[in-house]
């Protein structure tokens, strides 16, 4: 009886770890945009969010940067960037997640 209880109680843990698991979403930056202080070429990228951390991973290039996640009401329907114009060039500042209500807001 306490192995069988003992099985259930790791079986739990490992499925909590891997439930918790930061899941990767895919966004596409259309033009070259600095991601704290990193400029990224224009591309497909992966992002992986681990609290109010994210890395961002493309094919040659890869930037772990602080985030502020947020919630909106509804699902956002597409995933979107939102970029600035700093001193010429595009800066990201928030990431939708299409199919989450989650905006990842970057503190640069």
């Amino acid at each position: 009886m306490m192995k069988i209880a003992k099985l259930v109680v790791c079986l739990g843990t490992v499925a909590m770890a891997w439930a918790s698991a930061a899941k990767p979403y895919e966004v596409t930056l259309s033009n070259p945009a600095q991601v704290s202080g990193t400029e990224l070429k224009a591309g497909s990228y992966k992002v992986e969010v681990a609290g109010d951390k994210a890395m961002i991973r493309g094919a040659k290039q890869s930037v772990e940067c602080s985030i502020k996640v947020e919630e909106s009401d509804q699902k956002y329907s597409a995933t979107t960037v939102r970029y600035s114009m700093v001193a010429g060039k595009y800066r990201v500042d928030e990431i939708r997640l299409g199919g989450t209500k989650m905006k990842l807001v970057f503190n640069d």
